[in-house]
Formats: structure tokens, C-alpha cells, sequence
């Protein structure tokens, strides 16, 4: 006899579990703590299965009835409904794997060794922000480009074009690094290339004229805040490295006696260690400083705790100060080294590798490291030398009399 509603809520538990069948191998099996479950019992293949259709009385009695069809008619076809279901769950799951969030994550978590924990953070955010909100949960394979462009014209349409466009620029590397894991075939952003308004670029401000970088060594030399901010700057000026590097760099970092600063990799925006040969007129400034913070461990720790560097707004406060602003900036100091050391006709390699820019070619960047420093040792001694020309007011002349 079929079940019905009524049969059913009136169907008091036993001691161990009964079975209260309806029709085609559907039962509800009533447990002694009162559940209720479909099942579907069935023949596959000469094999005996079950397969669960759902909680009563989540899963009526008119439900289980059609789901229970909907797996006969599976059988009739030559189909397993057992199987066809976890195929189905599998699919799922997959798809929930794929989706942009977590194959963007994913890509994070790989490159991530890669980046310093500054442009980890900042990606990570711009991700969190802009992109996950509009196709986060998509699966990556069904992302299409109109997608991808509608997200980037709400990032535009907000005023932070170069935001969008370094949204972009993650959203290729996310795809491609999907398509090399076998994730997904098709990367739909290099159509977008010329659908969004050009970022103007924006360039760090610099005294690349000798005369007036000549007058800010000066007020450099003269300036009377704290020690630290005024070692800063002319660190920045004698060894032209990135503000950060130089603000987190710690007295184990040097060898004062071979001239060598040797920062980690995990300082270096590139995450890869640098070395910058000091000059005697750097190695000054460091023996002076040594004498005020050489007994902890940061050569330019805060006024506030020795445990932590000056801020990064320190230069740009004590250059403001002294009438710069908006005229020279703490990275201003590479960009006049640039400039001057290109004009004066030093290698650009040279240069390059001081600078700490990354070099594509692995084999020359090899060769780079292997081989340049001499070289750069050389050069970075020269550079001091005119910097002491110019700051006491010389005749603005080459650095040297042939460039090599």
C-alpha cells in the first residue's frame, strides 16, 4: 500500500529502525529518535543500491515521489542516479574551486613569494575592493570579456582610473596563471586593450637641475631637525635607493670596512637582495650615525621607539620644511640620479643595476650581479665626489672628464 501524510505522522518509532515503503523502491525509514529518511532502493548492473532522497518533512512525500522518478528514468537510459549524483556534486565543487575569488587567491598565495609584503597587502585589497564584489564568484571559465569591462568601467566611473587599469593588469596575470594550471582556456582581457581612458602618468618630483639640487645639499647640510631625518636624506642622496630600503635599513645590513650595504630580499620591492657599494662620503654619515643609534638595532630608528624605523613621511615633512614641496619628493633623490649619471655617460647598466631595477633577461641579469659591482663601486664614488662639488657651490661641471 502507498504512504501517505497521514500514515506517515502517525508512524511512531520502534526500538530499531523501520522501513514505511511507498512504491518503485521507495521507502522512509523511521529511526528511533523520531528522523525521518527517504531512500530509493535499486538495481544497477546486477548490484544492489540505495540512494538517499532527503529528510522528511523537509522533502514531502510529493517531492521524494518525483524525485524518485526523476531517478527511474535515469535507470530506463542506462544511467546510475547514484553515480550521476556525485558527478553532479563533483561538478560543484570544481566550480566552486574555480571561481575568479579563488583562483585569484590562489595566484596570491604562488606569486606572493615574490612580492614584498607591502604590494602583497595592496593587491590583496584592490582585489578585495574592486574586483571579487563584481565576478568573484564566477566561475573563471564562464567570465567573459563585457564581465571583465563592466567591472573595470565601475572602478573608471569612481575617478580611480589607474586603479582600474592595475585591476586589469591582475585579472590578466589571474587568467593566464589559470589557463597554466589547467583551470581554464581562454583569457578574455587582452580584447579590452584601448577600452579604458589613459592613466596620465605621474612622475616623483626632482631637482634634476644641478644648480638648484646644488642649493637643496646645501640646506641638507645645514638642516637642524633630528639627526636621523638629516642622515636620511643624505643617504638617500649619496646611495639613491628607495626611500624604504633606506628608512628599515639595520646596522647587521653593513660592512663599513669592504663599503658594502647588503639589503634582504624581503626589504626589496622586487624581493631580491641588492647590494650598494658606499662611498667614503657615505660611509661618514654612517660612522656618524653610529655614534647616536649604533647601539640598537635600526640606523634610523622613530624618535618615539628605537624599535621602529622614521615614518615614510618624514623626508616629505623635513623637504617641505625647507621649502620643497611639491618640488622634490624622497624618490625624487633617484630620479636626479638618472638623470645626471645618464647625462654625464655612464652605462645605462650600471645604473639600472644601482637603482635595483629587475632585469628581464635572466642570463644579463646574472651577469649583473656577478660582475657589475666593481664597476658600481667606482661610480658611486665618483657621484659623491660631485655631490661634494656641488654643494659647497663649485662650477657645475661633468662628474668626470670621460665617461666610460
Amino acid at each position: 500500500m502507498a504512504l501517505t501524510d497521514t500514515a506517515i505522522r502517525n508512524a511512531k518509532p520502534q526500538v530499531k529502525s523501520i522501513k514505511l515503503s511507498d512504491a518503485d523502491g521507495l521507502y522512509l525509514l523511521l529511526n528511533p529518535n523520531r528522523s525521518k529518511w527517504w531512500r530509493l532502493d535499486y538495481r544497477f548492473e546486477g548490484k544492489r543500491k540505495t540512494l538517499s532522497m532527503g529528510v522528511y518533512p523537509d522533502v514531502s512525500l510529493k517531492l521524494a515521489r518525483e524525485r524518485c522518478r526523476e531517478a527511474r528514468s535515469l535507470l530506463a537510459v542506462g544511467t546510475d542516479p547514484g553515480e550521476q549524483r556525485k558527478a553532479e556534486r563533483q561538478a560543484k565543487s570544481e566550480a566552486g574551486s574555480n571561481t575568479f575569488e579563488a583562483l585569484a587567491r590562489e595566484w596570491m598565495a604562488t606569486r606572493g613569494k615574490e612580492w614584498t609584503e607591502s604590494y602583497a597587502s595592496k593587491t590583496k585589497s584592490a582585489l578585495e575592493r574592486n574586483a571579487f564584489p563584481a565576478i568573484g564568484r564566477k566561475p573563471i571559465t564562464e567570465i567573459t570579456a563585457p564581465d571583465v569591462l563592466a567591472m573595470l568601467r565601475a572602478i573608471e566611473s569612481r575617478g580611480i582610473v589607474d586603479m582600474a587599469h592595475r585591476i586589469q593588469q591582475h585579472c590578466g596575470a589571474i587568467f593566464r596563471y589559470a589557463i597554466a594550471t589547467g583551470r581554464a582556456i581562454n583569457d578574455p582581457v587582452p580584447s579590452l586593450k584601448g577600452a579604458l581612458s589613459t592613466v596620465r602618468q605621474e612622475h616623483y618630483a626632482a631637482l634634476t637641475d644641478p644648480i638648484e639640487f646644488a642649493q637643496l645639499l646645501r640646506d641638507i647640510e645645514g638642516y637642524r631637525g633630528e639627526a636621523t631625518t638629516k642622515a636620511a636624506m643624505q643617504l638617500l642622496a649619496l646611495t639613491f635607493q628607495r626611500t624604504k630600503e633606506v628608512r628599515f635599513a639595520e646596522w647587521a645590513q653593513f660592512d663599513l670596512e669592504a663599503g658594502l650595504w647588503r639589503i634582504p630580499a624581503e626589504i626589496m620591492k622586487m624581493r631580491e637582495a641588492h647590494i650598494v657599494p658606499l662611498s667614503t662620503q657615505a660611509i661618514k654619515v654612517l660612522n656618524r650615525m653610529q655614534a647616536i643609534t649604533g647601539g640598537g638595532r635600526l640606523v634610523l630608528p622613530s624618535s618615539t621607539s628605537r624599535e621602529r624605523p622614521i615614518s615614510e613621511n618624514t623626508v616629505v615633512y623635513a623637504l617641505a620644511r625647507m621649502g620643497y614641496k611639491g618640488r622634490m619628493t624622497g624618490h625624487g633623490f633617484r630620479s636626479v640620479a638618472s638623470t645626471l649619471l645618464n647625462e654625464q655617460g655612464f652605462r645605462s647598466d650600471l645604473i639600472e643595476r644601482q637603482l635595483a631595477h629587475s632585469e628581464k633577461n635572466s642570463v644579463r641579469a646574472a651577469y649583473n650581479r656577478a660582475e657589475y659591482l666593481p664597476e658600481r663601486k667606482k661610480m658611486m664614488q665618483e657621484w659623491a665626489n660631485y655631490l661634494d662639488k656641488l654643494k659647497v657651490g663649485a662650477e657645475v661641471i661633468s662628474l668626470r672628464s670621460q665617461a666610460t
